[in-house]
């Protein structure tokens, strides 16, 4: 999808007669069913009529001009692509990424510079580290580009910008990405010119552009391997027994329906720490270096943001969320992995979605359509909040809907909580969640689960257990406002007990962080995520050597009733919160959630003497 295709000549003219603005505002609201901020016309009207000057210095006349085109399975758009052949009549492309920047300040963080956005300071890509994962996006995601049929290369262009060579922008560190990917200022309009020149100068850019807006998404090969490469190369992700059975199960369901052209739906069933998270990434892993085209999905942003991180920027594209999918093709995708799915939404689309890029579709309807293959990893007592409907029935019924033959598997052996199935089991029955045969904990489990006698205690063992080299984190139940930062980037002390306090994890939408202060999605795995407590939104998915919980007053056990009974007025969650009927099983879920992200132990201090005096009446 593009706002804007036309030839240059045809550019030009709609920019000298100060139309171009019009027009994508036009062709915006025609895609989207609501109109651009006045800030985003204003970005087209003064970038664009610096574009259209570079054109004209370089006398590209035969050329295709294509404006604010969406990079394939992303809300991404490139601000401008022209296209054409070089003096060799080789087809070429070139992204030029505008930016109004008029200053810019140094970052501590890798490949980053600080400039003002919506009129506050804030750290961003350095232009062209963007500029140059949009071309290595397309390269690896079109054939068009990663056959060489068309070459790509890419700039970016600050023409409110004058050149400095002390500037931050031209920090040695920089050097290799500018080499690869030029930067061009307000002051080198000509060497631009040039540069576009030396791309695209030969003309018969309208066929090229035709060739470009042909071309269908589909991964390349390297991308695939590279991919594979990445996540084989993390020693984690080992396989055992029936999780062995589970992957190799899959990828007899993959290759069958790749070459019998059938739609398979696989459910695989399994609790905490039943390695569901492992099979996933084994089998993206083993499915890409088969050449399938394999993409993983989930709907947590801190879980998938930190396998980004850990796979890099480029095998990153091969990472979704469940409402990446609403336009995509039937069958477009081999095999759909889709983690945590007990976190399915009704719907991939909110009000701010364009009409042409909602389906008809319920999202699990939209994620099985998309797939010949789609393998849902699910835990069906973990949904924590309302609008969160994934269960093992709405995925058998969207299966069914599709035609789709469906395997089921369940994962039992656990892998957490030191291998003991019976402190989940434990978990769920004390907590009311489904009756089992643990109704006592056994103290001489090689698990270690201690009740606290103060918050102030709790802090302190999961400081010693990260001191001695654990993974350690302290979580709560929704129990206290969530702040945002104050103007220095601080987090305020939120979650208070008595005399002790703490703050929460930043929120996801925190602009500005003080340095040692990990952004929220990497909370988990920074180890400076031991200065906040965590939520469940940020802690769900994720899983640590020792987890210690702080469980609120929001639910509290009644030894009169001999019932669980949930308390609003104690809560801060204003989604659960309007539940109504579903208040109680929502929290005690996400109870159940944080008291089962420790792999070796749990520590909890309860607010509530009753409620501490029940769990200790279930310790042997």
């Amino acid at each position: 999808m593009q706002l804007y295709a036309a030839t240059s000549q045809q550019f030009i003219l709609d920019t000298v007669e100060n139309r171009i603005a019009e027009k994508l505002k036009a062709s915006f609201f025609q895609h989207y069913r609501f109109n651009p901020s006045p800030g985003e016309i204003r970005s087209w009207q003064n970038s664009l009529s610096k574009m259209c000057n570079v054109l004209q210095y370089a006398s590209l006349s035969d050329h295709g001009v294509i404006l604010e085109y969406q990079l394939p399975m992303s809300s991404k758009r490139l601000d401008c692509m022209v296209t054409g052949v070089d003096a060799g009549r080789r087809l070429n492309a070139v992204i030029v990424e505008l930016k109004q920047w008029d200053a810019v300040g140094p970052s501590e963080v890798e490949d980053c510079v600080i400039t003002a956005v919506g009129g506050a300071p804030r750290e961003v890509l350095h232009p062209s580290r963007q500029v140059g994962n949009y071309q290595e996006y397309l390269e690896d995601c079109y054939p068009v580009f990663h056959s060489g049929e068309v070459a790509l290369s890419s700039c970016s262009y600050l023409h409110n910008f004058q050149y400095h060579a002390g500037s931050p922008l031209f920090d040695a560190r920089h050097r290799d990405l500018l080499s690869r990917y030029p930067l061009f200022t307000g002051d080198q309009t000509q060497a631009l010119a040039d540069f576009m020149s030396g791309s695209v100068g030969g003309g018969r850019g309208q066929e090229v552009m035709k060739t470009v807006l042909r071309s269908k998404y589909k991964a390349s090969k390297k991308l695939l391997e590279h991919t594979s490469r990445i996540i084989k190369s993390q020693k984690v992700y080992v396989l055992l027994d029936e999780q062995q059975v589970v992957f190799n199960s899959v990828l007899h369901q993959a290759a069958k329906s790749f070459h019998e052209k059938n739609k398979v739906v696989v459910l695989i069933k399994g609790g905490p720490g039943t390695g569901k998270s492992v099979i996933a990434m084994n089998l993206v892993a083993e499915l890409c270096a088969q050449n399938y085209n394999a993409q993983h999905a989930t709907g947590s942003r801190a879980f998938t943001e930190n396998i980004k991180k850990v796979v890099g920027n480029r095998a990153g594209v091969q990472f979704k969320y469940f409402n990446s999918y609403p336009t995509a093709g039937r069958d477009e995708i081999d095999v759909l992995v889709l983690d945590e799915a007990h976190r399915l939404r009704p719907s991939s689309h909110n009000r701010f979605t364009p009409r042409s890029a909602r389906s008809e579709l319920s999202q699990t309807e939209e994620l099985i359509h998309a797939a010949k293959v789609s393998v849902f990893f699910i835990d069906d007592l973990q949904v924590v909040r309302p609008g969160e409907v994934g269960s093992s029935e709405l995925i058998r019924a969207a299966a069914s809907k599709a035609g789709a033959a469906l395997r089921e598997y369940e994962l039992e052996a656990q892998f957490r909580c030191n291998g003991s199935d019976g402190f989940i089991n434990w978990v769920d029955n004390t907590l009311g969640i489904r009756r089992t045969a643990n109704t006592l904990w056994d103290t001489n489990d090689p698990f270690e689960f201690r009740i606290a006698e103060s918050v102030q205690e709790l802090e302190r063992s999961i400081r010693e257990r990260q001191q001695e080299g654990f993974s350690a984190r302290l979580a709560a139940g929704f129990c206290w406002p969530w702040s945002y930062p104050d103007g220095q980037g601080r987090l305020p002390n939120d979650v208070t007990v008595g005399g002790w306090s703490m703050p929460w994890n930043a929120r996801p939408d925190s602009r500005k962080l003080a340095k040692g202060i990990p952004k929220s999605h990497y909370w988990a795995s920074d180890p400076n995520g031991i200065d906040q407590v965590g939520c469940v939104y940020t802690a769900q998915g994720f899983e640590f050597d020792y987890v210690g919980v702080i469980f609120g007053l929001d639910l509290r056990y009644d030894p009169k009733g001999g019932t669980w009974v949930g308390d609003k007025t104690q809560s801060h969650d204003a989604v659960v919160k309007k539940s109504k009927e579903l208040f109680v099983p929502l929290v005690k879920n996400t109870y159940r959630v944080l008291l089962t992200r420790g792999m070796k132990g749990c520590y909890v201090y309860f607010m509530d003497e009753a409620t501490r005096n029940f769990f200790r009446s279930r310790v042997e």
